[in-house]
This record gives C-alpha cells, structure tokens and sequence, in this order.
C-alpha cells in the first residue's frame, strides 16, 4: 500500500512523485523510510490523478488547517497533475493550499510555471538554504548545475505576482546567524518571508 497523502500536524501532506532535480545535504530521505512518524514514502509507481484524490477524499479535511505537496520528491515534478489535483481540493472545501518546492520548476519544464498558480494555490515555500550561488550548489547539489540559483531566485520572485503568501526557508544545520541575516536580505528583494526551519532528524 502507497502512502499517497499523510498527516503531519494540521495539515493533509500530499506525496506523488520521489523524483527531484536536486541532491541536498541534508535530505530527509537520507534518514529513513518516511517522516513525523508516516509509512514509508518511497512509490511503487506514481499515483495517478484519480488516486490522489481519491487518497484525499477519505480525509475529514474540516479538521485540517491546510492541505500541502510535500513528499519523498519534489511536487512540481508532476506540475500539471498537481494543479488538477489542486482544483479538485478546492472545489470541495476552500481550505490553503500549499507547495514545498526547490523552485526550480521552470528549468524542470523549460517554461514560466509560477502564473500557473494563480487562484489555485495559497503559499508557496522555496528551499534557499544558501546565501551564494557556490553554497548553494555545494548544499542543494541540483542536476541543472550553474543555472540553478538564479532560476530558483526568479521563480520566487515570479510566484510573488501570482501567489498570496511567498515564503524562502534555510535549514538550521546548514546556514550560520550570518549566512541567515544575509538570506532574509535576499528574501526582502524579492518580496518573501524567510522561515528558518529546524533539521528534522
């Protein structure tokens, strides 16, 4: 049995694909099977559109504070099934919407991707985890290489015209006081929040 949806907190986590452009240092999934005390997240397969809604329709979700993609894998692998999926969620209760992403979505699918989330979802949280171009590509360790950070600043910065709340966050373990006072300067330049985030071990 695929863990396709989770519940971590108040919210419903939604997890349809493990594959991801990037290599982080400090990746969850080096740990274990899954996370917060879910079954394993690692896919047999990917779920199709179907079952992940189906997956989120045996949810109360009026006891949720929202509803997130954030899995074994990076959400915006499967962008065009994760906004079907976003529109069936949203038809059936007006609750936040939120995506965990690298921001790198539009290297993934070679396209502008943030307009795309206009009206469908309510936050988007990018890794930054650096606050250079070489930390970031000695941390993140994505496959599209030198064009990475600045695609993930612009995609952020993109998501600000479309998205209501645009949060950056860096991981405790892997950024310095300095390094951090630095990453909220970047975030204020581009119109988001920065949220330093505690490594979950």
């Amino acid at each position: 049995m695929m863990t396709i949806t989770y519940s971590v907190k108040n919210g419903i986590y939604i997890n349809m694909t493990n594959r991801c452009p990037c290599a982080c240092t400090f990746c969850l999934r080096h740990n274990g099977e899954g996370i917060y005390g879910s079954d394993s997240l690692w896919l047999e397969r990917e779920p199709s559109v179907e079952e992940v809604c189906a997956s989120i329709d045996a949810w109360d979700l009026a006891k949720y504070e929202e509803v997130v993609f954030c899995g074994y894998g990076e959400p915006t692998e499967r962008l065009y099934d994760l906004l079907e999926v976003a529109k069936h969620i949203k038809a059936k209760r007006d609750i936040p919407i939120r995506i965990n992403t690298n921001g790198l979505a539009d290297l993934i699918w070679k396209e502008k991707t943030a307009p795309k989330l206009q009206g469908l979802i309510d936050t988007v949280s990018v890794s930054l985890n650096a606050a250079n171009q070489e930390e970031y590509l000695k941390t993140v360790r994505p496959k599209f290489g030198m064009d990475s950070y600045e695609a993930m600043l612009q995609f952020t910065k993109d998501c600000v015209s479309y998205v209501p709340n645009v949060v950056m966050t860096v991981v405790d373990v892997v950024t310095s006081p300095e390094e951090q006072a630095r990453c909220r300067e970047i975030c204020d330049s581009l119109g988001a929040t920065l949220r330093v985030r505690p490594f979950e071990s």
